[in-house]
């Protein structure tokens, strides 16, 4: 199992997969078109691949990928009298159903975490599901309290 950054070659993959894990969980996106949508997400992944923002992280066993986790570095404000580091917005988190329950996204995860520690960045966040809030907390994270949200109509 090698731990690591996406790269380049792993964006049909990650088309793939960000597909499947989106249908397993709502069907009724199953009818979309795969050829918009991998449009869309290729533009998205070769920007993110390219840039500084974003870090994809995946799992690769015998030369397929079978987990990943995205991370966005978000800046903060500077504010006088105190060193200002970003922090990660951690989304997309998924293990190819063959792959699961086998330690593999802990993995990826503690990776991530010790990634975010030796960088100095402040702090993680993440948004559970309910089925995953256990995985989370195993692996150090705390559950809290719903964000506060707006959505223009």
């Amino acid at each position: 199992m090698v731990i690591r950054l996406a790269e380049h070659k792993d964006i049909h993959e990650l088309i793939k997969m960000r597909w499947d894990f989106t249908i397993e969980y709502d069907e009724s996106k199953k009818d979309s078109s795969y050829e918009d949508f991998e449009k869309e997400c290729y533009v998205f992944l070769e920007k993110a691949l390219n840039g500084d923002t974003w870090f994809i992280w995946v799992a690769e066993e015998n030369g397929t990928v079978v987990s990943h986790i995205y991370i966005e570095l978000i800046q903060k404000v500077p504010r006088p009298g105190k060193v200002t580091n970003s922090f990660a917005y951690m989304t997309n988190v998924y293990t190819i159903p063959e792959y699961r329950n086998m330690g593999i996204g802990s993995k990826v995860l503690g990776t991530i975490n010790k990634w975010i520690k030796d960088n100095s960045y402040e702090f993680v966040i993440v948004w559970p599901s309910e089925d995953s809030i256990n995985y989370y907390k195993k692996n150090g994270y705390i559950h809290s309290t719903e964000p506060m949200e707006y959505f223009p109509s």
